[in-house]
């Protein structure tokens, strides 16, 4: 009988030149696959929507995320906080249109 060597696997996360952390030959971020895991989706839910992303990543990662939890949502919040910045720059620039929405919209009931 011979022995099955069993090897730990990393958690299948690397960083992009942004800082983002991503699935690895995806354009798929950890705070996507976190936001929709707290909407309720399940992992299979997830993967069918994220075919780019297989379903043992996506099992890996809310593996990590909830043995994690605090470190993750730490990095969460520091992205939403980034991410607020990038808006309010963007739109001091270039301030949001009153309507604009609305009439996009419209456009598309014509």
């Amino acid at each position: 009988m011979t022995a099955i060597a069993i090897e730990p696997e990393p958690v299948p996360l690397v960083r992009d030149a942004a800082g983002r952390l991503m699935v690895p030959g995806t354009r798929i971020s950890l705070d996507v696959l976190v936001a929709a895991f707290k909407r309720g989706k399940t992992p299979e839910a997830i993967h069918d929507g994220y075919r780019t992303v297989s379903l043992a990543d996506v099992y890996a990662i809310f593996a990590y995320y909830l043995r994690h939890r605090a470190e993750v949502e730490d990095y969460l919040a520091e992205q939403q906080r980034r991410g607020d910045e990038v808006r309010a720059r963007v739109e001091a620039i270039h301030p949001p249109e009153e309507g604009l929405r609305a009439r996009l919209l419209a456009r598309l009931d014509s």
